[in-house]
């Protein structure tokens, strides 16, 4: 039987004061940028960080009690492991979760933290798919699906309800897809309560699967992405009969405006999400002239990101809104340049953040040095201004940020 408007509210009311209520909060600055009323549903804020959280409690209640007590097996590559092991354990169930190899190390550790088995297997969800079966097959454990699954859809589905409680003049929502799961639950839901809301799907064009089942196109799945969230190949058989019949649109979005879209969130909303959390803001981006003047609301959907890439988008971003610039600066190698060099900059404003000294390359002549500095600059003007305060005090300079 597909899942019910009945089915939802049922869910909501069984995990009622077991997850968070999360807030929709309008951002000023990202609204006044755009062009519209920007809402995002904040799941950053669940207990693990993502709205895995209420489809794994509504299956793991729904377990018989000789099911529980051998314990169940998910394949995630985080959030969903995450959203399993965490309520597993409150609820004393034994969980194993399997990870792809390279799941990032943030995810596992948490995971691992909340009491779980993880043992990692395959380069990806779809080839640690059948190995879990077997598992559970073997070890007589229940497999917990990611998405294609009744209970997880049902529970996803809660998102919608609490979006409509919360804002129920909203013109349109935009919530990101993997395999599906949230976005069917939230098309189950809205679509039986306020039918002239649209709902748009939104996918990283790395992995358009749930674009090409539907649409029956044949784009490449597949490469590197830091939506690895919804980094999924094939989508669910439950979910792809409700994305095609409820889900008005479906846009992909590329791997650039994902990473300005975690930039923006941080900067401008503070809000920090993970890749996947970030696509629906990437699509409106993408589309301003679609979304003018709506009321939009964004599934934030998981904060999960791992601590290094988050440093190196805000840098990147910082460098391309001339916040941070390289300079490769040629200088004699001689006692108290270095320091004449630093002066100067200074003079003119700029904060010497990293420097690199090199001496031993054949390319710079044995009395010569090249000194590579990052700047913190106001802007781009200001880093040109520091490029040419250098030049005229006779050190050649030149700006390596316009080179990458």
């Amino acid at each position: 039987m597909p899942v019910s408007i009945d089915d939802i509210r049922a869910a909501a009311r069984a995990i009622e004061g077991q997850v968070v209520r999360t807030p929709s909060v309008r951002s000023g600055p990202l609204s006044d940028d755009l062009g519209c009323e920007l809402v995002l549903k904040l799941e950053t804020l669940q207990r693990t960080g993502s709205f895995k959280d209420r489809g794994a409690l509504v299956k793991l209640q729904a377990l018989s009690r000789d099911e529980a007590a051998r314990g169940v097996i998910a394949v995630s590559a985080g959030n969903h492991a995450q959203g399993v092991a965490a309520h597993a354990q409150r609820l004393g169930i034994p969980s194993t979760i399997l990870m792809p190899v390279g799941t990032p190390f943030t995810k596992i550790r948490r995971t691992e933290a909340f009491g779980a088995q993880v043992i990692l297997h395959g380069e990806t969800l779809n080839e640690a798919e059948p190995f879990a079966h077997h598992k559970a097959a073997v070890e007589g454990l229940t497999f917990v699906h990611p998405y294609d699954d009744e209970s997880i859809i049902a529970g996803q589905g809660t998102v919608g309800l609490e979006m409509l409680e919360d804002i129920p003049d909203l013109d349109v929502i935009l919530v990101p897809i993997g395999g599906g799961g949230i976005i069917s639950g939230i098309a189950t839901a809205v679509k039986a309560i306020a039918p002239e809301v649209e709902i748009i799907g939104v996918e990283s064009e790395a992995y358009p699967a749930m674009h090409n089942a539907v649409r029956g196109d044949d784009a490449p799945v597949g490469g590197d992405t830091i939506a690895d969230g919804i980094a999924v190949k094939t989508p669910g058989v439950r979910t792809r009969e409700i994305v095609e019949r409820l889900v008005d649109d479906l846009l992909l979005v590329s791997e650039s405006s994902i990473e300005a879209a975690v930039q923006a969130l941080v900067t401008e909303a503070r809000v920090v999400v993970e890749g996947a959390g970030a696509v629906p803001l990437a699509a409106v981006v993408e589309n301003r002239e679609r979304f003018e003047g709506r009321r939009v609301g964004l599934v934030a959907c998981g904060s999960n990101i791992d601590s290094r890439i988050l440093s190196s988008i805000l840098l990147r971003g910082m460098s391309r809104a001339g916040h941070l610039a390289s300079l490769r600066i040629s200088i004699t190698d001689q006692a108290g340049v270095l320091g004449r060099v630093a002066q100067v900059i200074g003079s003119v404003g700029g904060n010497i953040v990293e420097t690199y000294h090199q001496r031993m390359f054949a390319h710079v002549p044995v009395k010569r040095a090249e000194l590579d500095v990052v700047v913190e600059t106001r802007d781009a003007g200001h880093a040109k201004e520091i490029v040419e305060q250098l030049q005229d005090a006779g050190f050649p300079t030149r700006l390596l940020t316009d080179e990458v």
